[in-house]
């Protein structure tokens, strides 16, 4: 990509930007997904050709769904959720049928260890690591997750 002038990130190795002027022309990419972000249709019909030459490639219109999450446009602007990915992890634990809250985990909630089954802490680990990226749209559960999250520190 920087053979066309797109300059890579220093944060990211996968993101790769480009700017003439007013116009910028983005790029992710992700295994074997790029997504790509412009303001410049003729900078998309160059990067087209030009990764066209180098792989097989197919366009699959507006982004929609990257990642587990959801991408929706409105005259409001551009929403990303992650309903789809709330529902599975509801199921995987066994909670799809549960009411939902409007507090994600009440202020004075303490972690205490019960008597009982003792925590598969490997499992515990993989759930706070998908409550985590959960928490890119959720931004409300960020507490409960980092509460949770030092609870899987301690043991």
């Amino acid at each position: 990509m920087t053979s066309v002038d797109y300059n890579q990130s220093n944060a990211n190795d996968t993101l790769f930007i480009k700017r003439s002027g007013e116009k910028v022309t983005i790029l992710i990419v992700y295994v074997d997904d790029i997504v790509v972000i412009r303001n410049d249709s003729i900078e998309i019909d160059h990067l087209k050709g030009f990764l066209g030459n180098e792989f097989e490639i197919k366009g699959l219109g507006k982004l929609r769904y990257f990642l587990g999450i959801e991408i929706t446009r409105s005259s409001k602007g551009i929403f990303l959720y992650q309903r789809k990915y709330i529902l599975n992890l509801l199921f995987e634990i066994g909670m799809l049928g549960c009411h939902p809250s409007d507090i994600p985990m009440e202020a004075s909630n303490h972690l205490k260890e019960k008597e009982g089954e003792p925590v598969d802490k490997g499992r515990y680990q993989q759930l706070i690591g998908k409550l985590i990226y959960l928490s890119h749209t959720r931004s409300d559960i960020v507490v409960a997750e980092r509460i949770l999250s030092l609870g899987a520190a301690k043991s």
